[in-house]
C-alpha cells in the first residue's frame, strides 16, 4: 500500500508540466538581463541533474537559480521538487523531516507570490500531496479540495479524497473487531451494538462521503483501476457498520463487484497495450 501511494504522490508531482512551465520561463528570460539569465541556466543545469537523480545536486542549482532571481517560481518548484524527492514518508528523523518542511516552505512562497496557474496548480496538488505523505490528513483533505476546486477533471484529488476516510476508519475498525473477537475474515457487521453505533456515527457520513468522492474520479475516467479498488475499500469496511446481516452481505456483494470490475479493467488495459504499444 505504502508503495503504491509514493507512486501517486509521484506521479501528482506532474514532473512534465514543470519541463512545460520551465521552458515558458526559459523563453521570456532571453530578453532579461545578466542575472537572469546565469539563474535560467542554473536552472537548466539543474534540471538535468533532476534527470539524472542527484537531487541533492539539483537543489544547489535550483537554490543558486533563485538567489540571482527571487521571483524565479519555477525554480522554486523544482527546488521544493527536490526536496520531496529526498523525503521518505514514515521516516521521524529530524533530517528527514526538513526535506519535508523546506519543501513546504517553496510550495507555500510560490502561492504567496502571484504565480500563473499552471504554477499555482501544481503547487497547491503537492502542497495536498505532501500534507497526505506526512499523514496529516486534516490538511490534506483541505488542499486536495482546494485542487478540486481548481480542476474540476483532477481525478487524482478526487481518489485521494476518497482513500483518506478509509485510512481514518481502519484502524478503529480493526480495534472493535479484536474487542469482538473477530478475525479480519469474519463477516460483518461487527457484533456490539453500541459500539458499532459509536463507530457509525463518527464514521459513516466520512465513508459515505469518501465512496462520493471515488464515483467523481470514476466519472472522469471510467477506467480508473486505483478509485475502483477503493470503492471496494470503502464500501467493504463501511459495512462493518450496517444495521443487519443482509445490509452487510448486500454491500459485500457491491464491493466484490468492484473488484471484479477493477481485474477486467486491468485485463483490457493490458490487451490494449499489447496490441498498440506505442499508446498510452
Amino acid at each position: 500500500m505504502r508503495s503504491n501511494m509514493k507512486r501517486h504522490f509521484r506521479a501528482m508531482l506532474r514532473f512534465r508540466n514543470l519541463v512545460t512551465v520551465g521552458a515558458l520561463a526559459a523563453t521570456a528570460l532571453l530578453s532579461s538581463g545578466c542575472g537572469k539569465l546565469k539563474a535560467r541556466d542554473n536552472l537548466n543545469q539543474g534540471v538535468n541533474a533532476f534527470r539524472a537523480g542527484n537531487y541533492a545536486e539539483a537543489a544547489d542549482h535550483f537554490k543558486t537559480a533563485i538567489s540571482l532571481d527571487p521571483t524565479f517560481d519555477v525554480a522554486r518548484l523544482y527546488l521544493a521538487t527536490a526536496y520531496v524527492q529526498q523525503y521518505i514518508p514514515g521516516t521521524e528523523t529530524a533530517d528527514n523531516k526538513k526535506y519535508a518542511q523546506a519543501a513546504m516552505q517553496e510550495f507555500q512562497t510560490v502561492l504567496k507570490g502571484n504565480p500563473d496557474e499552471k504554477s499555482k496548480l501544481l503547487a497547491t496538488e503537492s502542497v495536498a500531496n505532501l500534507y497526505y505523505q506526512m499523514k496529516d490528513f486534516p490538511n490534506a483533505e483541505e488542499w486536495n479540495k482546494k485542487v478540486t476546486e481548481m480542476d474540476p477533471k483532477n481525478k487524482e484529488a478526487f481518489y485521494t479524497l476518497g482513500v483518506i476516510p478509509w485510512t481514518s476508519f481502519i484502524a478503529p475498525d480493526r480495534e472493535a473487531r479484536v474487542n469482538e473477537k473477530m478475525k479480519p475474515e469474519d463477516p460483518g457487521p461487527l457484533k456490539d451494538p453500541k459500539e458499532r453505533a459509536a463507530l457509525k456515527e463518527k464514521y459513516w457520513g466520512t465513508l459515505t462521503q469518501g465512496i462520493e468522492y471515488e464515483k467523481r474520479a470514476l466519472a472522469i475516467d471510467p477506467e480508473y483501476e486505483n478509485a475502483m479498488a477503493y470503492m471496494n475499500l470503502l464500501i467493504r469496511y463501511r459495512a462493518d457498520l450496517d444495521d443487519s446481516k443482509e445490509q452487510y452481505q448486500a454491500d459485500a456483494k457491491e464491493a466484490d463487484s468492484w473488484v471484479q470490475k477493477s481485474l477486467e479493467t486491468t485485463k483490457i488495459k493490458a490487451e490494449r497495450k499489447a496490441a498498440n504499444p506505442n499508446a498510452k
